[in-house]
């Protein structure tokens, strides 16, 4: 997984409510179990017809969104059943952070385990971010602060752990094996006990 210390980019916005795991990644692309390609399908049925071909209006889909790895969206983002393919669809398009009022907690904790940065932050702050999309904004992980062009740093919250892993680009299980010689010597202690 990559380290992910300093953000910057431009947002792209997606001003959605409610936004459920099945919209990021649709039901019918989760026969898969690895990571790459579902980016293709982020937001399927919003981003394409029913011809497959690609809605120019829905706002990935337009020029200015290309590059953008942060986006805002609508209240309660992530909302529904509890895929990880949803994290991973964000993440392969470019996503590494995503910005709301609310986002769901399984959500939130599936997009932590793979790089995903939720960012939180209050109504005043996001509003601004909905009316000014291609806003360039920057997010430093270890400060946890978002800071906008105006210069303003709002604080979010990010558990010490998930932090950890994002500074240094590791999972949950990249955290347990780097402690490998840690972990054999407790067991030998216990086994000596």
């Amino acid at each position: 997984m990559e380290a992910l210390r300093l953000l910057r980019s431009r947002t792209v916005v997606l001003p959605v409510r409610d936004i459920d795991t099945d919209q990021i990644i649709p039901a019918r692309f989760l026969t898969t179990t690895t990571r790459e390609g579902l980016g293709a399908h982020l937001f399927e049925d919003w981003r394409y017809g029913p011809d497959g071909a690609a809605r120019p209006e829905f706002v990935l889909n337009r020029p200015e969104a290309g590059g953008c790895a942060i986006l805002v969206a609508g209240h309660n983002f992530g909302c529904g059943s509890s895929r990880e393919h949803a994290a991973w669809a964000l993440r392969d398009f470019g996503v590494r952070a995503v910005v709301s009022t609310q986002i769901a907690d399984i959500f939130r904790n599936n997009a932590l385990k793979n790089g995903l940065l939720p960012v939180i932050v209050e109504p005043d702050v996001h509003g601004w971010l909905l009316e000014h999309p291609g806003a360039q904004v920057s997010i430093d992980v270890q400060s946890t602060t978002l800071t906008l062009p105006s210069g303003t740093a709002v604080r979010f919250a990010l558990e010490p752990f998930a932090r950890y892993c994002l500074l240094n680009g590791i999972d949950e299980l990249g955290f347990l094996l780097a402690r490998e010689s840690e972990i054999a010597a407790y067991e030998a202690r216990l086994g000596s006990a």
